[in-house]
């Protein structure tokens, strides 16, 4: 089974457990690391067994994929964040967005759409927004994973956090990433793999400082304080196990973006442990 996950500290921590051994488990794993959006568009043509999808693009795969309850990056009141070199508006503004597909670009146009700005979005890997921002070849920058956390060390000011945005408009948690099988799996296998997910992620909350190790890395120049706050910000309970609040917020989220012309909104197909 090929399994993939993004070059990412949080899906590292989360996935530590099973490729390293910590768990019992019969599966046979190909362990594939890819850039988020790399993974989007890779998952159109059904490369990858098991895969780290945004929310965005799982509107688009649900007739390949189906969601895994298991796995799941969500922020509580904070999430992806609108950076600049200083505080501005944003109307007619260049802003670099890391991937079309990202839940990330898909919060952020409904954001925009609400305050009634227009903005010029700019298609780029996550790891090179803020270095494009610096070099003033864009005005403001939409970050993601541990940048959220070291924009500041960047002499980067923070303009909108759609996190905040999202749960201040819906009082909801905002989920970005999801873990997703596909459908042509046997059903047993699909189970199977969702509990080591699971047991994975367990392991790492209950092992915190020994998975850490292993997530570092992937620190892109986080330091230890940092990484562990981002990590534990994105591996939690609702990690573990989707949570109703999480389910209510997709369903939310997809409405929403149904509304604003920028989905379909895709069936809610969701695989649970039986244990």
């Amino acid at each position: 089974m090929i399994i993939a996950h993004t070059p990412d500290a949080d899906d590292a921590f989360a996935f530590y457990g099973m490729l390293n051994g910590k768990i019992a488990t019969r599966l046979r794993v190909e362990h594939v690391v890819d850039d988020i959006e790399a993974l989007n568009r890779r998952a159109f043509g059904g490369e990858i067994d098991v895969t780290a999808l945004s929310v965005h693009a799982y509107a688009f795969l649900h007739s390949q994929y189906r969601i895994l309850s298991a796995g799941a990056s969500v922020g509580n009141g904070y999430g992806p964040v609108v950076v600049g070199r200083k505080d501005m508006e944003l109307e007619g503004k260049r802003v670099a967005v890391p991937g079309k597909y990202t839940t990330a670009n898909m919060v952020l146009k409904l954001a925009v759409a609400a305050a009634d700005t227009n903005i010029n979005t700019v298609e780029m890997r996550f790891d090179e927004v803020v270095e494009a921002l610096k070099r003033g070849e864009v005005d403001a920058g939409l970050v993601i994973h541990e940048a959220q956390l070291t924009y500041k060390d960047q002499e980067l000011v923070k303009i909108l956090d759609l996190g905040e945005w999202w749960h201040e408009k819906t009082g909801l948690p905002l989920p970005l990433g999801i873990n997703c099988i596909k459908r042509t799996i046997p059903e047993g296998q699909q189970l199977e793999f969702l509990n080591a997910m699971r047991e994975s992620v367990e392991y790492a909350l209950k092992n915190v400082d020994e998975a850490l190790r292993y997530a570092m890395r992937y620190s892109r120049g986080a330091n230890e304080e940092q990484l562990r706050r981002f990590v534990l910000m994105y591996v939690n309970r609702d990690t573990y196990e989707m949570s109703g609040r999480v389910i209510k917020a997709l369903d939310t989220l997809y409405g929403q973006a149904e509304q604003a012309g920028l989905i379909t909104k895709p069936p809610l197909d969701i695989l649970f442990s039986s244990t």
